[in-house]
């Protein structure tokens, strides 16, 4: 990484003065500059924690992506079209959560903004003193929606910003990634609303992840909206704004009188909107601003004949499109975080729709980044909530591993590389005199999620955690092992290989000769879809049961979580049985993709129906394992 910025780090006086916690701030930035002539122009910028460009009024862009201070990521923009001969107006809001959450490296009491200002590809002026700034007093909220997820943007918009003043100067110790981070597109989506009373309902046919514009008129100061958000409508068909996943999306906004404008900062997952007007107040224009990284309109098509197999595609495809966001959400609601487990999902699933490598490139080094952070490999990242998944961290060698087989990027397989050993170390330390992982009581080990999606997995997986080796941990670490074996002979280092005697001890352990079946730990008898499945799909079973287990595997379907269903549909293709691979993701069944359908989804849920776990999210990426199935292995 190299020094990237001319200009000077420029922020609030009170992240300077005060010692108190800040949260939810907003501050306004501007400078205006004079040209003789318009050039080619372009603009390097970044916040802490996020900012939105305007250039003459208009809406350039924001960002930017999130990241850890020592690898913090920047956008550019080309200008010129947004410049006029004259004076020029810069102006960014720049948004400091303050929360320490799954979002951003918040929390720390670092804020400001960053830019660089170019034309014709000489430095023309970057933030300095001389940019003043700020503060939007409008948003009065201190209540939060998920978990510790975002503010909820409880408005009075009859409070004046405070008086502008000159920005303060610091020095920070922030490090810039070499390439700027594509910037998110943004754009206008409407529908016409259904208006009863003071009731302005909008159904937009789509579930999106996307901010609120709206601008109403009041006659009176002091008037009041209130605005409901959902992803689904309720019993009397108003939108049901408690979502099921733990967002209570219910923000008031109180007016001033006559025009207001309201655009929320912060991003929802929506389907539905209805603003509930006291008298006196009238919607004259209602719109979202839809929001996703890049997504090109030439991206894959499924030619197919097969209706629930298109509709489940398009369902899986339009999760990626609309959750993707400037990381791999692993929901656009309740946790807006990236988790590894997910990006092992959506992250295949975006790549191979799109052919853009860089979110999933940028994806695994966050989660290598992790490490350096806290010293430990995390399972959500970066962000500055610190979670440890043993299932998730003993994905990240196959991860690379699989991103290398697409990329054939031996630069980034070498840069990568030590996170694997620095991983598989970690895990050695729990390992038997089998060399098999006893009581890896440090991280949650998950199996499956929702618990009640595990198919009676017998081991205490409760914290701390029973003593003994169970199944699917020891399958995803042989998996970590002998990944990390292909990665180093790929590069040509020697070592003394492990993977093949650890699956051997496996077998020893697990796999009951008399049924044909494994088991879930060394002192159980029951055989869960999930201890077979794993076995099939990393290459640890014995050729002499792969049909006993695709067997019972297909007998038993999918009795596991969405999440999961990648790992029971790979093991099914990896058994040679790909037409039942292909039942499974056209089901009707109870468990399939088209019970989702079936209840109204327009994105994949988080589980197989809206009441399969307590709190649902209606719109998550890691449940679309069939994208990359398709891809991959029936093609």
């Amino acid at each position: 990484m190299s020094k990237i910025f001319n200009g000077k780090w420029i922020t609030a006086h009170p992240f300077i003065s005060s010692k108190n916690k800040i949260q939810n701030f907003y501050m306004k930035v501007k400078k205006s500059f004079f040209i003789n002539e318009i050039p080619n122009a372009f603009i390097k910028i970044t916040a802490d924690d996020y900012y939105k460009l305007y250039i003459n009024g208009e809406y350039v862009g924001q960002g930017p992506a999130p990241g850890y201070d020592f690898a913090y990521n920047y956008n550019q923009y080309d200008i010129t079209d947004f410049l006029k001969i004259g004076e020029n107006l810069i102006e960014a809001v720049v948004y400091y959560q303050g929360l320490t959450n799954r979002v951003w490296v918040s929390g720390d009491n670092k804020q400001g903004l960053l830019a660089d200002v170019y034309f014709d590809y000489d430095f023309a002026f970057g933030t300095d003193e001389n940019w003043v700034y700020c503060v939007d007093k409008t948003f009065i909220s201190s209540e939060t929606v998920g978990y510790d997820t975002a503010f909820l943007e409880n408005r009075d918009l009859r409070i004046k910003d405070s008086a502008y003043k000159s920005c303060a100067v610091i020095n920070t110790d922030y490090t810039f990634c070499d390439e700027p981070f594509p910037a998110l597109q943004v754009y206008s989506v409407k529908a016409e609303p259904t208006v009863t009373e003071n009731r302005y309902f909008y159904d937009f046919k789509q579930e999106y992840a996307c901010c609120l514009k709206i601008r109403a008129t009041s006659k009176n100061a002091g008037s009041k909206i209130i605005i409901h958000c959902g992803e689904e409508l309720d019993e009397k068909n108003n939108v049901r704004f408690n979502l099921r996943c733990n967002c209570k999306y219910e923000e008031n906004c109180i007016l001033n009188q006559g025009e207001n404008i309201i655009e929320q900062f912060d991003y929802k997952a929506l389907r539905y909107v209805e603003i509930l007007a006291e008298n006196g107040v009238t919607i004259d224009d209602f719109e979202i601003l839809v929001r996703h990284y890049p997504f090109p309109e030439s991206t894959f098509e499924l030619n197919t004949d097969d209706e629930i197999l298109q509709q489940v595609f398009t369902l899986c495809k339009n999760t990626i499109k609309y959750g993707t966001q400037e990381v791999f959400v692993d929901c656009p609601t309740r946790e807006k975080g990236q988790y590894i487990g997910d990006v092992f999902i959506s992250g295949f699933a975006h790549f191979l729709l799109t052919k853009d490598n860089k979110p999933l490139k940028k994806a695994i080094e966050n989660i290598a980044q992790s490490i350096k952070y806290s010293g430990e490999i995390l399972a959500v990242s970066p962000c500055s909530y610190k979670q440890k998944i043993a299932d998730y961290s003993l994905l990240f060698p196959l991860m690379l591993w699989r991103y290398y087989q697409y990329t054939k990027d031996t630069e980034f397989l070498k840069n990568m590389r030590s996170t694997c050993t620095f991983i598989n170390n970690y895990f050695s330390k729990f390992a038997n005199t089998d060399g098999l992982l006893n009581k890896v009581d440090e991280q949650w080990n998950l199996v499956d999620w929702p618990d009640n999606c595990r198919d009676d997995y017998d081991f205490d997986l409760s914290e701390p955690i029973q003593d003994g080796c169970h199944n699917v941990i020891n399958a995803f670490y042989i998996c970590s092992i002998e990944a990390e074996e292909q990665i180093k002979s790929e590069l040509n280092i020697p070592f003394t290989p492990k993977a093949s005697k650890l699956k051997e001890n496996f077998n020893n352990t697990f796999l009951n000769k008399t049924t044909g079946l494994y088991t879930d730990s060394e002192k159980s008898a029951h055989s869960s879809i999930h201890a077979n499945m794993l076995p099939l799909a990393f290459n640890i079973c014995p050729d002499e049961y792969k049909d006993r287990i695709a067997d019972y595997l297909i007998s038993r379907g999918m009795q596991c979580g969405t999440y999961m269903s990648y790992f029971y549909l790979k093991a099914l293709c990896k058994a040679g049985r790909k037409k039942e691979a292909y039942k499974a993701i056209i089901s009707t069944e109870e468990n399939s993709w088209y019970n989702m359908i079936r209840e109204g989804a327009t994105t994949c849920f988080e589980a197989w129906g809206k009441d399969k776990k307590w709190n649902t999210s209606l719109f998550h990426p890691w449940s679309c394992a069939p994208i990359i199935i398709l891809f991959e292995d029936l093609k």
